[in-house]
């Protein structure tokens, strides 16, 4: 660790959180350099859906390579990305009744969030955007001015603008209809909010907590788009590729986005890789008005592809996350009832929002000592974040619910949090802050 204190940036923040260095990862497993196994509940905060090095992929990538196939290629066209287009229109667009064009912004999900507003205000002519309190949508200027998060923006260093909030699904509680305060707002001209270019939303939020929107939310505010000429924009970027269950987390609400935006587990493999899809009738962009050097990203085309072929030819994966999901599901609701929280998620992305926000990042301390890498989330780190591979073993799965509910004992015991409240905080982890 200690080239990583001398010569890493003080912006780094996992490696504070789970202090040690890795050395190999195969499945639902990290191994660090003295080879001490840890269960990962943590998944590349959501890019490794199916796990570490997974064999099929692996071998695919690996031939792939030994044959000279060409890794960078710009936006050129190469067998790489013909064949990914192929295998992406087969398995997620066809069996959908999706019509989409396939844009590759660049290599993450700010990227493809970058490419969503623009392509929205170039296509409205409009210039403001709503997103939701406690949203999470990148940490570049555009994506970070639809965030919530204040420290986050704090950090951009000019005025973040041209983004109006609302409030999300649940914002108020559960017996206030967000939307309807929406509503009031852009159907008043006095309200301040101008005629959105957009609306862009997490049907997850995923950063901000682990709250969800409900399906009957999420099509009010579809129809609210469409009342307003406004787009839609989902971005799917840490809970899509079957994290919810679906391909798509807004499949269960029946709505179809104008804009959706995927990265993170979209190459199956953790290599960069991002799309901006887009109804047809909006592919308004000129050769070459939004380009980026790593857009063409020929071994992530060449591992995605091969996760398209092996997890999404048939519903398997999504029957794998609903039984997974309602185990892990019924286990953390126990946890929650004696540690003094309430459970929030859908599919493998769940967590326990703990009444004693602290108790949260203690858990999640003691947890790594036990050999499980586990994170938090939430505006006050209160949430104790689920986030296994989906292909994650069941019992893998229950062993690492069981190092779970060890260390909120060990969490509870240890009592009230004892560091500087005042500390900085990253990720839910105090800079500087080792255990």
């Amino acid at each position: 660790m200690d080239i990583i204190e001398r010569l890493e940036s003080e912006v780094r923040s996992y490696c504070r959180a789970f202090p040690t260095v890795f050395a190999h990862a195969r499945g639902a497993e990290l191994i660090d350099r003295d080879g001490r196994r840890y269960l990962d509940f943590f998944a590349g905060a959501g890019a490794l859906n199916y796990g570490h090095n997974h064999p099929v992929l692996k071998e695919r990538l690996i031939a792939y390579l030994t044959e000279d196939g060409v890794a960078h290629g710009l936006d050129m066209a190469t067998d790489a990305k013909c064949k990914f287009l192929e295998a992406f229109e087969r398995y997620v667009l066809r069996p959908r009744d999706l019509d989409y064009k396939v844009m590759f912004p660049g290599p993450t999900g700010t990227n493809a969030v970058e490419a969503a507003l623009k392509l929205a205000r170039k296509v409205t002519g409009r210039t403001e955007v709503v997103s939701f309190t406690n949203a999470f949508h990148g940490m570049t200027l555009g994506a970070l001015a639809a965030t919530g998060n204040a420290g986050k923006r704090a950090a951009a260093g000019v005025p973040l603008g041209n983004v109006a909030r609302a409030p999300f699904d649940g914002y108020f509680g559960p017996d206030v209809d967000t939307l309807t305060h929406l509503a009031a707002r852009l159907a008043d001209r006095s309200s301040g909010l101008d005629a959105p270019a957009a609306f862009i939303v997490e049907t997850v939020q995923a950063e901000g907590g682990i709250n969800v929107a409900s399906a009957e939310w999420l099509r009010g505010l579809a129809r609210l788009a469409r009342e307003h000429g406004a787009l839609l924009v989902v971005d799917d970027i840490q809970v899509g590729c079957g994290r919810a269950g679906a391909f798509f987390s807004f499949e269960e609400a029946g709505i179809v986005p104008d804009i959706v935006c995927l990265s993170k587990s979209l190459s199956g493999f953790g290599l960069p890789f991002a799309l901006t899809l887009m109804r047809p009738g909006l592919d308004a962009w000129k050769p070459g008005e939004h380009n980026g050097t790593f857009r063409g990203n020929n071994l992530a085309f060449v591992t995605a592809t091969a996760a398209l072929e092996t997890f999404w030819a048939d519903d398997g994966l999504c029957d794998e996350v609903d039984e997974k999901g309602a185990i892990a599901r019924a286990h953390i609701e126990r946890l929650a009832s004696r540690v003094g929280g309430r459970v929030r998620g859908r599919g493998l992305i769940l967590g326990v929002a703990c009444d004693q926000p602290a108790l949260a990042n203690r858990i999640s301390r003691e947890a790594f000592e036990l050999g499980l890498v586990i994170e938090t989330a939430g505006a006050r780190d209160e949430v104790v974040k689920l986030l296994p591979p989906l292909t994650i073993g069941s019992d893998e799965l229950k062993r690492g619910l069981d190092l779970l509910d060890e260390a909120a004992v060990r969490a509870v015991r240890a009592g009230p949090e004892t560091r500087s409240p005042r500390a900085p905080r990253v990720n839910g982890h105090r800079l500087g802050v080792v255990s």
